[in-house]
């Protein structure tokens, strides 16, 4: 009984290894490999397929724009289970709300996959529709992914929607109440100076989600993942090196930054590897900040609200800082 218990424990280990693997696998290249693929077929006596399915992807172009194509039914898949468990990655409710409201999340940091994020927003992993019944969380991300064939329609049924400026004006416009969109406040920018230990973000000069939000009447929601940044380790380059210059001129042009990782194997845990740290990761969402409706809010209004949001978001960090690991006299660093 002991060794089927072990058997057991470890094929679960296993499972959980490579539900994290296939997450890696979609984040950093499964869209590029699927375009290749597409433009092979063209050459092939299978040119058919990709020609029905760019047309295909010509009349539905807007639709990641307008809501996307969510799936509950995908979102409670047990392969987001495992991958949830892998790490683990917990998340924890600070305060109620209201389905009566829209809101806009902001997320924090960045770290290299964003796994808390994915996790708790972009899958039901964490019984997040159980947790705030009445809100849909839109996890928004690079509107230029939703270009890669297949891979787009695999992030709308998980409810991810681009973040351009028309799509998240349709959430909190159009789109009813309830709507919670998710917003990683420092993009790419962030992911190249995370480090295990290290607590910065990018947030002092992101003032358009305010901004957003106070056209739009959306309550604030700051969210903080504890252990984000202890997924990988990277090799971070100095401002003004050539490998600092190399990495923001692909970021400029196609929306990310490429990052020197340092992960461990599938299945050998001492191995090198792309499949991240098995770390715990603990994702809390903050008090809501009111937010009025203001159609056109003046730079002041926004200045007011970007404040209080980042005080909300100190204040969330050092309420939850020592709970979820971290020492007491440990600072967060907004830049």
């Amino acid at each position: 009984m002991k060794c089927h218990g072990m058997m057991n424990e470890s094929m679960k280990k296993h499972l959980q290894s490579l539900a994290v693997s296939h997450g890696v696998v979609f984040f950093f290249g499964m869209g590029i490999v699927f375009a290749v693929v597409f433009f092979y077929l063209l050459f092939t006596s299978l040119w058919l397929i990709p020609v029905l399915y760019y047309l295909w992807v010509l009349i539905d172009r807007d639709t990641p724009e307008r809501g996307g194509r969510r799936s509950d039914w995908l979102r409670r898949w047990t392969l987001w289970r495992y991958f949830k468990d892998y790490f683990p990655i917990k998340m924890i409710k600070t305060a109620e709300l209201s389905p009566d409201r829209n809101y806009i999340f902001g997320c924090h940091p960045h770290g290299i996959i964003c796994a808390g994020a994915f996790s708790s927003f972009g899958t039901n992993a964490n019984d997040f529709s159980q947790v705030f019944p009445g809100i849909r969380p839109h996890l928004a991300i690079l509107a230029g992914l939703f270009r890669f064939p297949l891979i787009r329609e695999y992030m709308m049924y998980s409810g991810m929607v681009a973040v351009s400026k028309a799509s998240l004006n349709y959430l909190l416009s159009k789109n009813g109440k309830g709507n919670a969109v998710v917003i990683v406040i420092g993009g790419a920018a962030e992911s190249l100076n995370c480090l295990p230990g290290e607590e910065r973000v990018i947030l002092r000069s992101r003032k358009g989600f305010v901004r957003l939000a106070l056209e739009h009447g959306a309550d604030l929601v700051p969210v903080y993942s504890f252990g984000e940044n202890n997924t990988f380790e990277q090799v971070v380059f100095e401002e003004g090196s050539w490998g600092r210059s190399l990495q923001l001129k692909i970021q400029k042009h196609v929306g990310f930054a490429p990052c020197l990782l340092k992960g461990r194997g599938v299945f050998f845990p001492n191995s090198w590897g792309l499949n991240p740290f098995a770390r715990p990761i603990t994702t809390v969402l903050g008090k809501p900040i009111r937010v009025p409706h203001i159609g056109k809010p003046t730079s002041q209004e926004v200045d007011l609200y970007h404040g209080l949001y980042m005080d909300g978001l100190k204040e969330l960090f050092d309420e939850h800082k020592v709970q979820c690991g971290l020492a007491p006299n440990q600072q967060l660093h907004i830049l």
